[in-house]
């Protein structure tokens, strides 16, 4: 696909985000993945944690680490000390942007709230992520992942009926606030530049989540109840909608339209089902759901999973094979793009990095750059931003406030 901007023969185009500065305080998942965005999206990022290194860089905890604070800066800063709060001022004074998702109050009893900071910068933008948001009554409530699935419904719904709930494998609650962070930092920074103000945007994890209940609201609109459905489609509405056994695994199959449930019968041989009054709609197939499934089981369970996904696949009907994550991780298509990078890191060999999501169509990706060490840029990032030389970073090295 040919880029509008870009003829035949010109450079790429700059980054987006080329020349915006960010400050990174972002903990564990939620703030380093909005991070990771700004800094794939052209932002120069610099990270800043405690001197004993952000909770995530733990031995058991490195893989994630890397993959969500590579191409980023690192710095290390005492911020609860008199000195590293006065530091950061300085960092902030030549900075477009300050992300973290620190608690509700934090920025302030450290006293590098937005207020604050606005007094030398006022086209700051800060952002702040948290669980519940920065006020309402659950405002102070602890926030993760698991936690915020419970509260916010998502448990409820996933499982099998007749077991207890059961959370979502995947920790998406937390990138789901890192992507809305990444799009407030985004949407203050444009507003920013046109006025010349700052502003403190703030999501919400819970708030984030609610929109993943979609389905399920609509049961709840049409039935007044929700529940778990296993596999099945959380509002009843369509069918086939399942995971289904094959000789080797499973596959995910759902057949949305109409068109799908007729590509579905002339691949399992069942062409002499298209006159079936009872399933020639989604409302009659999910009235006979059960019959439905046993059909398709008893053509993929002969199949392997490869077999029945090209088949359903070619047919047109939405179809994957559940695949492990060791078969994700050696996704040729991922790899091919550019997403996924096998990097070889000290002390842990060769792993898969992710790069950004976002294609920004015109511009060369940028570089993925392994995680630096705590503080590795402490020296050029203090002497460029705060004009230390290097007595002063010895005598703060050896006060532990960097």
């Amino acid at each position: 696909m040919s880029d509008p901007g870009t003829g035949a023969g010109e450079p790429t185009r700059p980054l987006p985000l080329d020349g915006v500065v960010v400050l990174d305080l972002g903990q564990i998942y939620q703030g380093p993945y909005a991070g990771l965005l700004l800094a794939y999206s052209g932002a120069r990022v610099i990270k800043v944690e405690h001197p004993r290194g952000e909770a995530l860089r733990g031995h058991s905890h490195q893989l994630p680490y890397a993959m969500l604070n590579s191409s980023k800066e690192a710095v290390s800063l005492d911020l609860k000390s008199p000195r590293g709060r006065e530091l950061f001022i300085r960092l902030a004074d030549g900075a477009d942007a300050v992300l973290c998702n620190f608690a509700p109050g934090v920025p302030e009893r450290l006293g590098i709230d937005a207020e604050t900071l606005w007094q030398t910068n006022p086209k700051l933008v800060f952002a702040q992520a948290s669980g519940y948001g920065l006020d309402g009554p659950d405002a102070e409530r602890t926030a993760m992942d698991v936690t915020v699935q419970a509260h916010m419904g998502v448990m409820s719904i996933n499982g099998f009926a007749d077991r207890p709930p059961v959370k979502s494998g995947a920790t998406f609650i937390d990138f789901l606030g890192g992507t809305h962070l990444y799009g407030a930092v985004v949407t203050a920074l444009f507003e920013a530049q046109r006025t010349g103000r700052g502003r403190l945007v703030s999501t919400s994890m819970a708030e984030a989540a609610y929109y993943t209940l979609t389905t399920s609201l609509q049961a709840w609109q049409m039935h007044g109840v929700t529940g778990r459905m296993g596999n099945r489609n959380a509002a009843m509405s369509v069918s086939p909608s399942n995971v289904y056994p094959c000789s080797d695994g499973h596959i995910a199959l759902i057949a949305a339209m109409n068109s799908h449930w007729r590509s579905v019968l002339e691949v399992i041989g069942r062409a002499d089902l298209l006159g079936d009054e009872r399933l020639r709609s989604n409302a009659g197939r999910c009235e006979h759901m059960d019959e439905v499934d046993e059909l398709v089981t008893a053509w993929t369970s002969v199949h392997t999973r490869a077999e029945a996904a090209a088949a359903f696949g070619a047919a047109g009907v939405p179809v994957a094979e559940v695949r492990e994550v060791t078969d994700v991780v050696h996704d040729d298509h991922m790899i091919e793009r550019g997403f996924l990078q096998w990097t070889e890191l000290d002390g842990l060999g060769e792993i898969p990095l992710a790069h950004s999501p976002l294609r920004w169509h015109g511009s060369d990706m940028r570089e993925l750059e392994p995680y630096r060490p705590v503080g590795a840029d402490n020296e050029a990032i203090y002497r460029e931003f705060c004009g230390l030389d290097a007595d002063d970073l010895a005598a703060l090295a050896a006060e532990r406030i960097i």
